[in-house]
């Protein structure tokens, strides 16, 4: 049984490797250096007094997909594409202050694809609280605002604000990129890791 796993998992490597969009991973355009630890990564940025960060996870980034009545793929059929839309936050730290601004974001599932609206944004502001600087730690007890209740007018300025800090519809498109190709990427090493381990007597 063994023998036949890790056949399968080279076979399979070999598929994935051959389907690898990004040998490296893509670039996210507008300065941001790009910091990656397992399935974190980080994107950082300083501007004018600011040091603005952005932080994702990839993993449980790929949402199910929504067709699965156990289709019936033709043998040269390509699968459909995954596509990673991780949740990310945004972290504003301005030098002279002691607390960093924190907006949780997220893409809406039902956004993706839909590109009928111009105006459209394809990522919206989840929670916005203030966190001390520099405390790994964050406090329940700081105030967290849900923006589903929000008013429009301040959750309008709450996405400018972030447009400002670069953080718009072009790096949210750019950072699915990056994600997927992250995850890719992480899947087949995990592939490779686990054939190793069937291999493993």
């Amino acid at each position: 049984g063994d023998k036949a796993f890790a056949q399968f998992l080279t076979d399979e490597i070999k598929e994935e490797k051959k389907i690898q969009k990004h040998k490296s991973l893509p670039k996210v355009s507008g300065g941001w250096e790009l910091e990656v630890h397992g399935t974190e990564a980080k994107l950082v940025r300083k501007i004018a007094g600011e040091k603005i960060t952005v932080t994702f996870n990839i993993n449980n980034s790929i949402p199910p997909s929504a067709e699965d009545d156990t289709q019936e793929q033709k043998p040269d059929e390509q699968e459909p594409e995954l596509t990673s839309t991780p949740n990310f936050v945004v972290e504003v730290i301005k030098d002279d202050t002691k607390q960093t601004l924190v907006l949780d974001c997220h893409y809406p599932e039902d956004e993706i694809g839909h590109e009928g609206e111009e105006e459209s944004d394809i990522f919206t502001i989840r929670e916005v609280s203030f966190q001390p600087t520099g405390e790994s730690d964050w406090k329940d007890t700081n105030y967290t605002l849900n923006t589903d209740s929000l008013d429009w007018a301040l959750y309008d300025h709450l996405m400018d604000f972030l447009a400002d800090r670069g953080v718009d519809n072009t790096f949210a498109d750019e950072l699915i990129e990056l994600s997927t190709a992250l995850e890719h990427q992480e899947y087949i090493k995990f592939l490779e890791d686990l054939k190793s381990f069937v291999k493993c007597q």
